[in-house]
């Protein structure tokens, strides 16, 4: 396993630096130059096509991990991951495709990897609900589809600061990880071991400098193999709870749950509508006092960076339980339960300038 992994670091790694070294013969179409944007917090323009070094780095594990264990299986999930990253790198590159097309892009992955891997939600452990998944097929690819589709939109929304979305998946994999060594389901964790190479390589550039972003190809292919790894190792093996994975990805999930009540019902406005209101940008705002008012790259770069950490903390909050309690499906309810009061709780307290001093982080622009 070791072996995948490093390839696939050292993959990602170095077409990152090539992509940061020769930046001036692709800037045209590759940097993110938006600097003033309500969702825009990095100082200067930077490439946004780092889902190139993920999505390389995987190729490499995956065809180790291919080699490795006689298996052609990896190459399908390959061929079933390529339209979601397709349609997040397109807009990386052009800028011109929407958020519905990329939404619709990975329920067509979703769909691809129902029938070629066998990549279905069959049982949610809630009583009648799987009866109606055991006997309808249909209803089964149609909530694979919504929940491949969420997650993967979902990591998208929360990649905001330098390191966030890719620590948070590998906080994500590695759990995953542990509980197919539970279950020696070597594949599956062979498959993740080159997601965490991919991704850490890629991190070497993005934290804390932010010399690269992953731009939607990344968040997208991030997060559609965070959810088919879930619905695979659910599918795969009885004794894992299905609730596991949705507390491994309750962060990102609820984010977006919470962003469409927000906009919806609080603000009167459409869902889609963007604004600067997510948790991690609240953070930024009213939790990372350092170095504010300051207009230096390097400050403003470092403060982005900063921000990061607090929300890795929070994702541990859902991860670690999820390893200690992956099989039993009764108290993954509760813990995600808490997770949800919690994260309501604390951005309550954002809002209303009530976080305890000792979790602000505060210098002066002096």
């Amino acid at each position: 396993m070791l072996q995948i992994l490093l390839l696939a670091l050292i993959a990602s790694f170095t077409t990152g630096l090539l992509l940061i070294r020769y930046a001036h013969l692709h800037a045209r179409f590759s940097t993110d130059g938006d600097v003033t944007g309500v969702q825009k917090f990095h100082a200067t323009p930077v490439p946004r096509i780092g889902g190139l070094p993920i999505m390389l780095g995987l190729i490499a594990g995956c065809a180790l991990s291919g080699y490795l264990n006689t298996s052609v299986w990896v190459l399908l999930l390959l061929l079933s991951a390529f339209p979601a990253f397709a349609a997040g790198f397109i807009e990386d590159l052009t800028k011109k495709i929407g958020p519905l097309p990329r939404l619709l892009a990975t329920f067509v992955a979703a769909a691809l990897g129902y029938f070629l891997l066998g990549a279905g939600l069959a049982r949610l452990s809630i009583p009648g609900v799987d009866q109606l998944l055991a006997s309808y097929w249909w209803l089964s690819l149609l909530l694979t589809m919504v929940a491949v589709g969420g997650v993967a939109h979902a990591v998208n929304i929360i990649d905001g600061y330098n390191g966030l979305s890719g620590m948070v998946a590998v906080f994500i994999f590695l759990s995953i990880i542990y509980v197919c060594f539970k279950v020696h389901d070597i594949v599956l964790m062979s498959v993740c071991f080159a997601m965490v190479g991919a991704v850490l390589g890629f991190l070497f550039w993005n934290f804390p400098r932010g010399l690269i972003f992953a731009g939607d190809g990344g968040a997208y292919l991030i997060g559609f193999m965070i959810a088919e790894m879930s619905v695979l190792l659910v599918a795969r093996n009885p004794a894992v709870s299905p609730w596991f994975p949705l507390l491994c990805v309750i962060y990102p999930v609820f984010e977006t749950i919470f962003s469409i009540y927000r906009r919806k019902f609080l603000q009167g406005r459409a869902v889609g509508y963007p604004d600067a209101l997510h948790l991690h940008q609240m953070i930024y705002k009213r939790m990372v006092l350092w170095m504010v008012g300051s207009k230096d790259a390097r400050h403003l770069t470092q403060r982005n960076s900063m921000t990061s950490p607090y929300l890795w903390l929070l994702t541990s909050f859902s991860v670690v339980p999820a390893m200690l309690f992956w099989n039993h499906t009764w108290v993954l309810m509760l813990f995600c339960l808490l997770f949800v009061l919690g994260y309501l709780r604390l951005y309550r307290m954002i809002v209303r300038f009530k976080v305890p001093s000792w979790l602000v982080l505060r210098r002066d622009d002096s």
